[in-house]
């Protein structure tokens, strides 16, 4: 039997490794906002009911021939019904999300701790269904491998009873029946459909593995290509579910020679949602403590310098979120005379002690100079006004600077040399400006391609997870380019293929 003699080993590796629908449940319930936190909870109970469906549906075909399990599903005692029993109170749960996210949509009355108490039982109900699909998967088998011989596909009118008209039952089976080397099948067949942007019905393929084949040599490999699935698909509810898929590989696999770009994808994942520096700064925080992370976890990591490149800008995001807060502080107390001047100070502060980069630090540094001049301190004022003479040559405040200096009786310090080519920040144009406020846009470094396949998919090139089916499901650290990219070669045409003649 597929599934072994000893079914205790099973339940332990499932318990180590977990499944992709456990995984994105365990995400902290403050991810998101709350329409987003919805979201993913619909996307997860909707792929559950996929799940589900396409494992009864294989048990109600063999029901059929045998007229003692009539009623199978009706009990719940038996697989088909306990199957189903799951599936309706997924859809039940999920008919309770919508009716709160129709509250939210037209802004009623609602409370948090129902979102919260929905992500709870959402958890719990996946982890129930996790555990039925394998102990249900040996009442599925089919001892006899079928893999490589045509398949007899069946009409009916909605593909895996979700989709639109006019599809066939061959997922059903393809998912439903357990059935020996079928693994590697689902895997290629994942793989193509991720390729085709059918996120959805790759990561049910992917996660069939992952709940009916805990002993394949392709689980881990499986649960690394759903979190790819969500980050290539993108948008807000993909992106946090990425975030998590990622996360939780991770925790199982850190010394695996892809975790430091496993870790990076999690920072980008935070990193693709990141909003202009005037707004909520949770993601860029979150990105900036993964990006910090790869650097301390992995200091040899080949692209050492792109995570150093990304750090930088998230910084920057987070920097220029400070200023604009100090930056109103300071026009209250400094312009406006109306108090407000500790509360400038701590955050032009808090810039020099976290973001020792930031492209605005002259800024930073000249303000909070005259604020100490404010409160008469002009030794502290001073010290400020030498730093910008001292490490920005090119700054607009460099003049203002020395000028502050010579009033104070203070020493204005020589430039230093190697700082002489620190240029300025570049003025954003009026249409660059307008369309990062029209779409929220902040300019950062980021690739868009997960870890084993890319978001624009390419015939002739040959990726990590092409090398992953050679391997039959492993990958070798020798296979794993020494570069920061997804591709590991071009395709080379196979023997029979012939060359076009020369003319």
């Amino acid at each position: 039997m597929l599934l072994g003699k000893n079914k205790l080993v099973f339940f332990i590796l499932l318990a180590l490794l977990g499944s992709t629908f456990v995984v994105s449940a365990q995400q902290k319930s403050s991810d998101g906002t709350p329409s987003q936190r919805l979201e993913v909870i619909k996307t997860k109970l909707e792929q559950l009911r996929r799940s589900l469906n396409s494992a009864a549906s294989v048990l109600k075909e063999e029901n059929k021939e045998d007229k003692s399990k009539k009623d199978d599903k009706s009990d719940l005692n038996t697989p088909l019904g306990r199957l189903r029993g799951l599936e309706k109170e997924a859809s039940t749960l999920q008919s309770d999300i919508n009716s709160l996210r129709g509250k939210i949509d037209r802004s009623e009355k609602y409370e948090m701790s129902d979102i919260e108490q929905y992500e709870e039982a959402t958890a719990e109900l996946l982890k129930r269904a996790d555990t039925a699909l394998v102990e249900t998967a040996s009442a599925r088998a089919n001892p006899t491998s079928e893999v490589g011989k045509e398949r007899e596909i069946k009409k009916k009118k909605k593909f895996l009873g979700i989709f639109g008209g006019g599809g066939n039952d061959e997922y059903d089976e393809l998912i439903g029946t357990v059935t020996p080397g079928r693994d590697k099948e689902l895997f290629i067949v994942a793989t193509r459909e991720i390729r085709k942007s059918r996120y959805d019905v790759g990561r049910l393929l992917f996660q069939t593995i992952i709940t009916t084949y805990p002993d394949s040599p392709y689980l881990p490999m499986a649960k690394l290509a759903v979190a790819d699935s969500f980050y290539l698909e993108g948008g807000s509810s993909s992106l946090i579910q990425a975030a998590g898929a990622y996360q939780d590989w991770l925790t199982f696999f850190p010394t695996h020679p892809l975790a430091d770009r496993v870790l990076l994808k999690i920072a980008e994942s935070q990193m693709r949602q990141i909003g202009l520096p005037d707004r909520d700064s949770t993601r860029a925080k979150v990105a900036e403590q993964r990006l910090k992370a790869l650097l301390q976890q992995y200091p040899n990591s080949l692209f050492k310098k792109d995570v150093e490149e990304r750090l930088t800008q998230v910084q920057d995001n987070l920097g220029l979120h400070n200023l604009y807060i100090a930056n109103y502080y300071y026009s209250l107390s400094v312009d406006q005379k109306k108090g407000g001047l500790k509360g400038a100070q701590s955050r032009y502060r808090e810039i020099l002690d976290k973001y020792p980069n930031f492209n605005f630090m002259d800024e930073a540094l000249f303000k909070l100079a005259i604020t100490y001049l404010e409160e008469e301190e002009t030794d502290e004022a001073a010290k400020y006004f030498q730093r910008i003479v001292r490490d920005y040559p090119n700054s607009e405040y460099l003049e203002k600077s020395k000028q502050q200096l010579e009033l104070l009786g203070a020493e204005i310090p020589a430039a230093n040399p190697e700082r002489a080519k620190v240029l300025p920040p570049e003025d954003v144009s009026f249409i660059q400006n307008f369309k990062r406020q029209l779409f929220g846009i902040y300019p950062m470094t980021i690739d868009k391609d997960g870890v084993l396949m890319t978001k624009d998919f390419d015939k002739e090139k040959f990726e990590l997870i092409d090398q992953v089916i050679k391997n039959e499901g492993t990958l070798d650290s020798s296979q794993i380019p020494k570069a920061l990219t997804t591709i590991i070669s071009q395709k080379q045409p196979s023997p029979t293929e012939t060359k076009p003649e020369q003319k």
